[in-house]
């Protein structure tokens, strides 16, 4: 019985935070729903972005220690407000036609995931720790040029290219990318 009490108050607090002002945090469990946020009534009230609603891109930080530190960046291009958040998925790319190179991004800090409601124009960033490939031998690594990144904004199945030119590894059991949940700037 307390435990279907909790749900209730559970479901209940999360309806509520639906509500929410554009541009203010809303309930953690939407990060996983790409369905939309609803009010009490059960009205769609903010759809879940898409992809196409979203523009992804890349700056640079800091560099320190044999890593690159930089963020990606998405902005609502669209017209209307919806809501995103938690992870994407990054990779890096090459090779002129898109061949994915190396292990795609491991996600850290995964207490931090959340879903915010973005008003046109409004963006999220996600920190990007890139090891450098040169911390590897060339045996291991199997350097490559990269082209760029593989953006998966999240809730989506279509990627975005980001140019982004550095030297990755091949091999996929090094490890040159780590990717936090995206959060306000």
């Amino acid at each position: 019985m307390k435990l279907l009490t909790r749900m209730a108050a559970t479901a209940a607090a999360l309806s509520c935070l639906a509500l929410a002002a554009p541009g203010q945090l809303v309930g953690a469990s939407a990060a996983a729903s790409s369905s939309p946020i609803t009010t009490p009534t059960g009205r769609a009230a903010i759809p879940a972005c898409t992809n196409a609603s979203l523009h992804a891109d890349y700056r640079y930080s800091d560099s320190a220690a044999g890593s690159v530190y930089g963020k990606i960046r998405i902005t609502n291009v669209s017209r209307h407000a919806c809501h995103t958040g938690g992870y994407g998925g990054v990779s890096y790319v090459g090779d002129g036609d898109g061949t994915q190179i190396g292990h795609a991004a491991i996600r850290v800090n995964r207490a931090a995931v959340r879903s915010y409601v973005l008003r046109p124009g409004q963006r999220l960033v996600s920190t990007l720790q890139m090891a450098r490939a040169g911390n590897y031998s060339t045996s291991t690594c199997r350097p490559a040029r990269v082209d760029g990144f593989r953006v998966y904004v999240p809730n989506a199945y279509r990627s975005q290219f980001v140019a982004h030119r550095t030297i990755g590894c091949r091999n996929t059991a090094v490890h040159l990318l780590w990717q936090r949940p995206y959060h306000r700037p």
